[in-house]
């Protein structure tokens, strides 16, 4: 039994619908569309993309680690996160070579 009472197998955000045991894409940025309208921002400048990259940003500023947020893209080239992070290719290639993997 995990937090919460949830269970291994159980969704954070379950549907609403009965054919589907989690959200759908579309349904999660409507609810993130309503939630920025809700504190009088603009949705056009904040949406589930904003939020992903947000993150991922974050959790590079944080650890330096390309590697953790490849995988947490699920990123099959470092290159693409080297891009989608908007990092100098020469800072990734040097943090790059300084992880084991």
């Amino acid at each position: 039994m995990a937090k919460a009472g949830l269970r291994q197998n159980d969704y954070l955000f379950p549907s609403r619908k009965h054919d589907s045991p989690h959200l759908s894409t579309r349904q999660y940025a409507r609810i993130v569309d309503r939630w920025v309208r809700s504190i009088d921002l603009d949705p056009a400048e904040y949406g589930t993309h904003t939020l992903r990259r947000t993150k991922a940003t974050l959790i590079y500023k944080r650890t330096k680690n390309l590697r953790a947020v490849q995988l947490l893209l699920g990123h099959t080239k470092l290159e693409s996160t080297v891009r989608y992070l908007g990092i100098e290719v020469d800072d990734a290639l040097a943090i790059s070579e300084q992880m084991e993997v």
